[in-house]
């Protein structure tokens, strides 16, 4: 039996899924507890200023409290105000979705962009995702800075990518990853095609510093009608550079200067 602390995060990690909300009832057979359980809870979050109810009776929306709370970090945290003109060039440079993960323990989480995207289709998925780390170029990127034998560990606890929720050609094997992250180590960043997503490909340079270690990656994303093998080819060395920029500069980073101690 899960404890109330956990049952409450996994509420709201639920509910920030349902933008339109969520019945009580759908809220506990998801998280798997008794109607009254999570009523209990939920009322609490409503006392708190997490969550509130649209009606008297009626579905459970999160607030943008939980939302203020990681911004706030961010702000206090300069990873942003660090990385932002530099994702900016870059993104004016690719003309694509260009992308700032830090690394969060066992997890990459995108916290900074910038679309450089002017016409046509513009990829811009949600901020704030955990990276599925074997069928995506940020993964690749941060698992090629380690042993083969502490990258599989990672992605022993997160678990394999399939197909069919994410791209065709997304490695589902420990041979088929393993020969990604010796092509990514061998080019110094990362190139996937159809595998974090259908038709869409997108490419990740880690942000290394030698006290630090691996702080995050930056990432060039968009469609495989402009973002061809021949394209990310052209754009490595920019990529590359723009990597470098933001670990020169992440002393400027509290969060980053810590990691650094």
């Amino acid at each position: 039996m899960s404890a109330p602390l956990e049952r409450g995060f996994k509420i709201l990690e639920h509910l920030a899924a349902q933008p339109d909300g969520c019945t009580l009832s759908s809220i506990a057979a998801t998280i798997d507890m008794p109607l009254s359980a999570a009523h209990r809870l939920l009322t609490e979050l409503c006392r708190i200023g997490y969550v509130r109810q649209v009606r008297e009776q009626g579905d459970y929306v999160l607030t943008v409290k939980l939302v203020s709370l990681g911004l706030s970090f961010l702000s206090a945290s300069g990873v942003v105000d660090v990385a932002q003109p530099l994702l900016d060039g870059l993104a004016e440079e690719s003309a694509e979705l260009v992308r700032l993960a830090v690394v969060d323990g066992d997890e990459l989480i995108f916290v900074a962009k910038a679309q450089g995207a002017r016409r046509g289709l513009r990829y811009d998925p949600d901020m704030g995702l955990s990276v599925k780390l074997s069928c995506s170029a940020a993964g690749h990127a941060w698992l090629a800075t380690m042993t083969d034998e502490d990258a599989l560990a990672l992605v022993a606890k997160q678990g394999f990518g399939e197909p069919k929720d994410f791209g065709p050609r997304a490695p589902t094997t420990v041979k088929a990853l393993l020969a990604c992250l010796r092509a990514t180590r061998k080019r110094g960043y990362s190139m996937v095609s159809d595998v974090f997503a259908p038709t869409m490909a997108s490419m990740s340079a880690p942000v290394r510093t030698r006290a630090a270690g691996t702080l995050g990656v930056v990432t060039i994303a968009g469609p495989m009608v402009r973002l061809t093998d021949a394209r990310m080819e052209a754009l490595g060395d920019a990529l590359l550079a723009t990597a470098e920029a933001i670990a020169a500069a992440s002393g400027a980073s509290p969060m980053f200067r810590k990691r650094a101690a």
